[in-house]
């Protein structure tokens, strides 16, 4: 598989599973229709109709493309990190059941491992 050749604070989020601080990235308060893409292979990831407002300063979706987003238990024993299923690159964490939306989950992601494909 080919990848994206990617900034180094990309690489710092997507390869060391970092974060941006909140409020700073350029997705958080995007509300263009389309879909948002893994930055370092392209995968389709989410549709700009399960963005939502969550007031955390990260973008936030209540729902991913089936098959798109993997979860896997973080290294701090506490949260479940999500990760791209094509690349395995770190896009952020998953919360359930704080009751943000009727789907009651909230994808938290960095707006540097996203790319955006507006709709034609």
């Amino acid at each position: 598989m080919s990848y994206n050749t990617l900034t180094p604070q990309e690489a710092y989020i997507l390869k060391e599973k970092g974060t941006e601080r909140a409020f700073t990235g350029a997705f958080w308060d995007h509300h263009e229709e389309g879909i948002y893409l893994c930055k370092q292979c392209n995968q389709p990831l989410f549709h700009s109709d399960a963005k939502f407002d969550s007031g955390t300063g990260w973008p936030s979706f209540d729902d991913a493309i089936e098959g798109a987003v993997l979860e896997c238990p973080d290294a701090d024993g506490m949260r479940v990190e999500i990760v791209c299923s094509a690349c395995q690159g770190h896009l952020g964490h998953v919360f359930k059941g704080e009751g943000f939306t009727p789907k009651s989950q909230r994808h938290c992601v960095n707006s540097l491992s996203l790319s955006f494909k507006a709709k034609a």
